[in-house]
């Protein structure tokens, strides 16, 4: 058995003292053999290579220090995902993962070039091996994609269709029903590189950046994660539209659409979207989920919640899944998904 505890969006920035960041969850990731979030956003600083804008499309944004990632450090965060739409441009994501690699921490999701970006972290405890592969379908069109001679992150894009609603005749205006795909050919790579990771570790697990704010989940996010599964996958876990989601146990494997944030600190995001998920799972003979609501407060900092307060966050978890088949039963404080089976391979 190996026990993994998984973060969703964490974004570290302006802190005087980083090493501070996780500290109200670390008896949550203490007892893990592995941590894992999304880093959302390089740990570059700024760079100024674009009229003093980090990233020309986004220009509220800013790239954290590089010193900030003694958050990650002091809160023992193993690996962390690097495929994700603030991972941009290219040199500052490369001047990133050089941070990481100096602190010790494992990345996936992002490289040199397409080979790098697609190579899963793979990380081994009591003799078992863990490969993280991490996607992102929010991603810049234009120079953000890995290519074969090129920097970039892992991209799982997805083709978006407008049908008519049938009733748009009589009732002109009526907004279109919108459907979306996953691109064929990304695709196609991302199931060979999991049937990849599949050959060479006992487990895989594969981070999604994907997916619209709020409830509801968009076709293609389905059908990459059942793809996922299909493919030999453990455990997908899903993050980028800073709510939380359903959670789904598809193939007596489960789904975590989206954990929702973590700690984050980029100030647009002050008081928006904050609560999130820790989830702790057990991968072996005995799989087990644990869902753990956590939520950012008044001073920003991110605490696990208790009593009624974690009760709601549950009930709604419980509701979403439920709309995917799957059930979490709400006890104190935690939601243990019920439906995860051992691995028959």
């Amino acid at each position: 058995m190996i026990s993994l505890v998984l973060g969703g969006d964490v974004n570290v920035q302006g802190r005087s003292e980083p090493k501070t960041a996780f500290r109200a969850l670390t008896p949550l990731l203490s007892g893990a053999d592995v941590r894992f979030v999304n880093l959302e956003g390089p740990l570059s600083g700024s760079m100024g290579d674009h009229g003093g804008l980090d990233i020309p499309h986004k220009p509220n944004w800013r790239h954290s220090a590089p010193e900030m990632v003694e958050a990650l450090t002091a809160a023992g965060i193993d690996v962390v995902s690097v495929a994700n739409n603030v991972t941009y441009p290219p040199p500052a994501m490369l001047a990133s993962l050089s941070v990481l690699e100096k602190a010790g921490i494992a990345y996936c999701g992002g490289g040199a070039n397409l080979t790098a970006a697609h190579t899963p972290a793979v990380i081994e405890r009591a003799d078992r091996r863990v490969a993280f592969l991490a996607f992102t379908s929010l991603c810049w069109p234009i120079g953000q994609e890995a290519k074969a001679d090129s920097a970039g992150v892992a991209a799982a894009g997805a083709y978006t269709s407008y049908q008519p609603d049938p009733r748009v005749l009589d009732v002109p205006g009526r907004p279109p029903i919108v459907h979306t795909n996953p691109v064929p050919a990304d695709l196609e790579r991302l199931v060979a590189d999991v049937h990849r990771a599949r050959a060479t570790a006992d487990h895989v697990v594969v981070s999604m950046h994907w997916g619209l704010p709020g409830d509801e989940l968009t076709e293609y996010q389905i059908a990459y994660a059942h793809a996922i599964i299909d493919a030999g996958a453990d455990l997908v876990v899903g993050h980028g539209p800073h709510s939380i989601q359903a959670v789904e146990v598809y193939r007596g494997r489960p789904i975590l659409y989206s954990l929702g944030n973590l700690v984050f600190d980029w100030p647009p995001m002050r008081g928006r979207h904050v609560d999130g998920l820790l989830a702790g799972c057990l991968l072996g003979d005995r799989p087990r989920l644990e869902l753990i609501p956590v939520r950012r407060g008044e001073d920003n900092e991110c605490v696990p919640l208790a009593g009624e307060a974690a009760a709601q966050v549950l009930r709604h978890v419980a509701e979403l899944s439920a709309r995917r088949s799957t059930k979490v039963a709400v006890g104190a404080g935690i939601g243990t998904v019920e439906g995860f089976l051992a691995p028959k391979r």
